[in-house]
């Protein structure tokens, strides 16, 4: 289990900092219009959440731990549906991203951050299941649901990867 929050630290981090890298590589670029005291408070905004991000890896497998997620979930909740809106208005509009390329990052962005707060469900599901298999010793129906959980989340892992390479393809690449 040690191993498995020691990996997602990382991907989480990842895609914390995807978001505001890729915002101000794009007013760079000049695909968004929001720069100067905008860019300066979206990284402070980072800091912040990256802050909570580490706190809760500090704290696992507490209630603590537990807390801080749950206010990481609720950012995820607020930027989800506003990357996703701004993103799909902008394929129609040109506005506030100025080119498709751009929107369709944005757009992926949205939906990993939706992959990894299904992979924190199921994470968090792990932290309850692998204490209760130690509380109780051996339990055939919680190990085979741990199992599928697991093979589940692989997949969901392995998409996320996939959508991250498709974010830095699209970057590179500004095909459309």
């Amino acid at each position: 289990m040690e191993t498995a929050y020691r990996i997602d630290i990382l991907a989480r981090l990842g895609i914390i900092l995807l978001l505001p890298i890729g915002l101000h590589m794009g007013q760079l670029w000049g695909s968004q219009p929001l720069g100067g005291g905008w860019l300066v408070l979206m990284w402070i905004l980072t800091a912040g959440w990256v802050g909570l991000a580490l706190a809760a890896f500090v704290k696992r497998g507490t209630d603590a731990c537990l807390r801080l997620i749950i206010w990481d979930d609720r950012i995820r909740y607020l930027l989800i549906p506003l990357l996703a809106g701004l993103a799909t208005w902008s394929l129609f509009t040109d506005w506030p991203f100025q080119q498709n390329w751009y929107a369709a990052k944005i757009l992926i962005c949205s939906g990993l951050l939706v992959i990894g707060l299904i992979l924190r469900f199921v994470m968090r599901h792990w932290t309850l299941t692998f204490r209760r298999l130690a509380a109780g010793g051996p339990n055939a129906e919680l190990e085979a649901k741990l199992t599928r959980e697991i093979d589940f989340s692989r997949k969901l892992a392995y998409t996320y990867w996939i959508g991250i390479g498709t974010v830095a393809f699209i970057g590179v690449t500004k095909f459309f």
